[in-house]
C-alpha cells in the first residue's frame, strides 16, 4: 500500500509501490486558495531538486508556486489538471494530483511529515 507524506508547502507526496512518487497540494492548500482556474506544470524529463519551484497554481484569490518536496527527475505530467484546474479542487487528493517524478534519494521520503505531524502543523497556523 501506497504511504503518503507532508510537506510544510502543503504538499503531499505518495511513494507508489513502484518507487516512483506522486505529489499534489493537500486539502488544506487547495481550500485556502479558493477556486483554482489554472495550473503549469513542470517539464517531463526535468531534473529537480528538494525545495525548487517547479509547477504554478492560480485561482481567484491568489497564485502560488508548488514546490518539489524532493529531488529526482520528474516522470509524468498530469494533464487532467491542466484541462479541468478544478478537478484540484474537486479531488486534490485523488484525481487532482500534478505530477509523478523518479526520486534521487528516496531516504528523504522519510524525513516529510507524516499524517498524523502534518495535523499537529496545522494546528500551529
Amino acid at each position: 500500500m501506497a504511504e503518503t507524506r507532508y510537506t510544510r508547502d502543503h504538499e503531499w507526496v505518495r511513494l507508489e509501490d513502484d518507487g516512483t512518487l506522486t505529489i499534489g497540494i493537500t486539502d488544506h492548500a487547495q481550500e485556502a486558495l479558493g477556486d483554482i482556474v489554472f495550473v503549469e506544470l513542470p517539464l517531463v524529463d526535468r531534473d529537480v531538486v528538494e525545495g525548487e519551484s517547479v509547477a504554478t497554481v492560480e485561482s481567484t484569490k491568489a497564485a502560488n508556486d508548488v514546490y518539489a518536496p524532493l529531488g529526482g527527475r520528474i516522470a509524468e505530467i498530469n494533464e487532467n489538471v491542466v484541462d479541468d484546474p478544478g478537478l484540484i479542487n474537486r479531488d486534490p487528493t485523488g484525481e487532482g494530483w500534478f505530477w509523478r517524478m523518479e526520486p534521487g534519494d528516496e531516504e528523504n521520503f522519510e524525513s516529510l511529515m507524516d499524517e498524523e505531524a502534518y495535523e499537529t502543523f496545522l494546528e500551529t497556523l
